[in-house]
């Protein structure tokens, strides 16, 4: 009897299946687009000079690395910490401890006192990101509330829904985020 032999299998053409569907995929499939936190940055100081900052005019908030907040040297609580900014960033009482306020006059708002406030942030280097996170979100909130105050008070409708730049960079001057975030360092757990 003859031996048989085993018949080949033609395989030229299972790489162009394997690279259709490599490209199939690479078409179909969709990719996560990482997202950040939206700040504006300052622009550069043109001079290498040290900018003086009165100690009344910065609302000092530390995250140490058990996730304690230190609010103005004192420990603090994030349910609180939005309200506590916003009444520093307005000082409605003019009160001396609390920021200087400086009078512009601002298109569409008229003449109005802008308050040189400023919020500083530390953080630990072992802050988690998710009380990171809170906390930004708790100033930004600050920020929101304050301008849409603002927006409904000049403008009678609230700052998102505001259609015209102009007014919109009116309300924006008039209440600038000024956040400022220092280089996160080993502040303690305690």
């Amino acid at each position: 009897m003859a031996a048989r032999s085993t018949p080949e299998v033609n395989a030229g053409s299972m790489a162009d299946i394997a690279f259709l569907l490599l490209i199939f995929f690479l078409v179909t499939t969709t990719m996560d687009v990482d997202t950040g936190i939206t700040r504006k940055l300052p622009p550069p100081v043109e001079d290498e000079q040290d900018i003086d900052i009165k100690q009344r005019n910065v609302f000092k908030v530390l995250v140490n690395s058990s996730d304690r907040l230190l609010v103005e040297d004192k420990p603090g609580n994030i349910r609180t910490l939005k309200d506590q900014a916003k009444k520093f960033f307005m000082n409605p009482t003019n009160d001396e401890d609390l920021p200087e306020k400086k009078l512009e006059v601002i298109e569409h708002l008229g003449e109005i006192y802008v308050s040189k406030g400023v919020i500083s942030l530390k953080n630990d280097r072992g802050t988690s990101y998710k009380m990171y996170i809170r906390v930004q979100d708790e100033l930004t909130k600050a920020f929101d509330e304050l301008r849409d105050e603002m927006s409904v008070q000049y403008f009678g409708i609230s700052f998102d829904n505001l259609v015209d730049d102009t007014k919109r960079q009116a309300i924006q001057k008039a209440i600038p985020m000024a956040i400022s975030e220092a280089e996160p360092e080993n502040i303690g757990g305690n």
